[in-house]
């Protein structure tokens, strides 16, 4: 199954499958990177009256260009109390309402005062005309009282923090965060806190797929080791099927000792696939059991973190309520000739320059190559279709 393919496939079954989750109030200070559980609409007109989006003086425009008699200010957060007449103008400030009678805004740098010498000259000159409107944000240009400004299943953003604060919701009702057990996998696998024998690693997958986890907005779970026999690989995914989500890193090769799909099937699993076009994370599964989807993650560092972001992240997002699951690809110009061989959608480390233009693959010695991946900031993404990137050429990028 291509790339391509597969994402499609999970994204497909995930939405197919889900149950809205729980809903929870919380305080606006925590809506940050939650999903909105109801549509947010707004609570009044915005803005409430028209307004000036510049400093200058309120008009008619009907009596420009000429001179005009300074009959007052308005500041934001106040009103002008009288109605602007012919030849008259209000001294504005940026975000003040506009004056009745007013119907344009003329700015400072387009004015002179008259006997400017004179500090207490309430007489402006203006040698230029203007439309009707110039300058002024209508009332409700932004929304309109009761108009639908976020949807439910909006992952919150500060823009989306600052459209609940500005249509006075102090709390957020929002989806409870989905639960993950991440399950590492293998007998060579030791906790973060032993020394490992020269034969073993430390457990450094379910860290950071905790991390990824929660970055996406899930909890995560991280169960015990699970060694390589059948009977405690079935203990600890037993354990892991009462979470929402079960990643499991490791086992799901062919080798004499890759348990984990087996253990699975026992379980009554329906598998989506378990064979990817890519690399890192060709030998990745994904499917559904006991009601939970979960993914097999190949073992090797690069390629479960990999794999968790063009695939797992996506069901995690829709399992938390999210409606749309993006994968932001954009291009950037080789800063070197890159090759590879066809056949594989490829995903490997790489820095994106400060402005995002440039990328430049980073020297790497496989997907174990933990080191490497974290000198980088994004991944190039090398088509299956095509081998050769001349130095200069355009390549798309995921970011890290």
């Amino acid at each position: 199954m291509t790339f391509t393919e597969a994402r499609e496939t999970v994204v497909a079954a995930v939405r197919a499958e889900r149950k809205a989750p729980a809903t929870e109030e919380i305080p606006l200070e925590a809506a940050a990177g939650r999903v909105l559980a109801g549509d947010l609409a707004a609570d009044r007109d915005s803005p409430a009256v028209a307004r000036s989006v510049r400093d200058g003086y309120a008009v008619r425009a009907r009596d420009l260009p000429g001179e005009f008699e300074i009959v007052g200010e308005v500041r934001a957060g106040e009103r002008y109390a009288g109605v602007v007449g012919r030849g008259e103008a209000v001294e504005i400030m940026t975000g003040a309402p506009i004056p009745a009678g007013a119907d344009a805004v003329v700015m400072i740098e387009h004015t002179r005062r008259v006997d400017g010498s004179n500090p207490a000259s309430r007489r402006v000159a203006i040698d230029r005309s203007a439309e009707p409107h110039q300058f002024i944000n209508p009332q409700g240009c932004e929304a309109a009282a009761h108009e639908v400004v976020l949807r439910a299943g909006t992952r919150l953003d500060y823009s989306g923090v600052a459209l609940l604060a500005a249509f006075g919701r102090h709390k957020a009702m929002v989806y409870r965060k989905p639960s993950v057990a991440i399950i590492a996998t293998g007998d060579e696998i030791v906790e973060v806190h032993e020394t490992p024998a020269e034969f073993q690693i430390r457990n450094s997958n379910a860290w950071s797929l905790g991390a990824q986890v929660a970055r996406a907005g899930g909890i995560p779970q991280i169960l015990p080791v699970a060694r390589d026999t059948v009977e405690h690989t079935r203990e600890i995914i037993g354990k892991g099927l009462a979470a929402d989500l079960v990643l499991l890193s490791g086992g799901v090769s062919a080798g004499k000792y890759d348990v984990v799909e087996p253990v699975l099937s026992g379980f009554g699993a329906e598998f989506y696939f378990d064979r990817v076009l890519i690399q890192p994370g060709q030998p990745l599964v994904f499917g559904r059991a006991g009601g939970k989807f979960f993914f097999g993650l190949p073992g090797n560092p690069a390629s479960t973190m990999v794999t968790f972001e063009i695939f797992a992240r996506a069901a995690l997002e829709l399992l938390s309520g999210q409606e749309e699951t993006p994968l932001w690809m954009p291009w950037a110009r080789l800063t070197r000739d890159f090759r590879h061989r066809i056949g594989l959608t490829r995903f490997l480390p790489a820095r994106l320059s400060d402005d995002g233009a440039d990328v430049t693959p980073v020297d790497w010695h496989g997907s174990g190559d933990i080191p490497a991946i974290a000198r980088s900031n994004a991944y190039l993404v090398a088509d299956a279709g095509r081998a050769e990137y001349p130095c200069g050429e355009p390549i798309r990028v995921l970011l890290k």
